[in-house]
């Protein structure tokens, strides 16, 4: 469990994740809840670099106001993280702090060499949080829009 000063981020268990799954409404989200799962089970040894996070107040609510995933740990020794915010979390610095924590705790993790991200080019909040977190853009444009690759290291 990765701890900060207002959350606990840690990975679902393999049947943590089936219920997520079962409960998503949304089809793009349980697709890819059902990919990070298939992930964690072809992949055991590197479990956490497939699983799905929560980021947990850290109050007496205890309410799961978010998620990240570091979408595996490729050949190269780079991991791409992803995250979610529910909105009526966001605007609060938040996921600012997730990312940081998730990011610096990856870093040094064994085999970790780089850490990139990717956001789609009108999500002004996302690009802001990766900003904060010590990322910077690549000046490559994936699949969903600008990347980003993690300069704190």
């Amino acid at each position: 469990m990765i701890q900060t000063e207002r959350l606990n981020i840690y990975p679902l268990s393999d049947e943590e994740m089936l219920d997520v799954i079962h409960n998503e409404s949304n089809e793009a989200l349980k697709a890819a809840y059902s990919e990070m799962l298939a992930g964690c089970l072809k992949n055991p040894e590197q479990r956490l670099w497939h699983a799905l996070w929560v980021l947990q107040l850290n109050d007496e609510s205890g309410r799961i106001v978010g998620s990240l995933s570091f979408k595996g740990l490729n050949d190269n020794g780079m991991i791409e993280i992803g995250y979610g915010m529910d909105p009526e979390y966001e605007g609060k610095g938040l996921m600012t702090e997730a990312v940081s924590a998730a990011v610096r705790w990856a870093s040094k993790q064994p085999g970790v060499l780089s850490i990139e991200a990717e956001t789609e080019p009108d999500n002004i909040a996302s690009q802001r949080v990766l900003e904060k977190a010590g990322f910077i853009p690549s000046g490559v444009i994936g699949a969903e829009g600008p990347r980003y690759i993690w300069k704190n290291g």
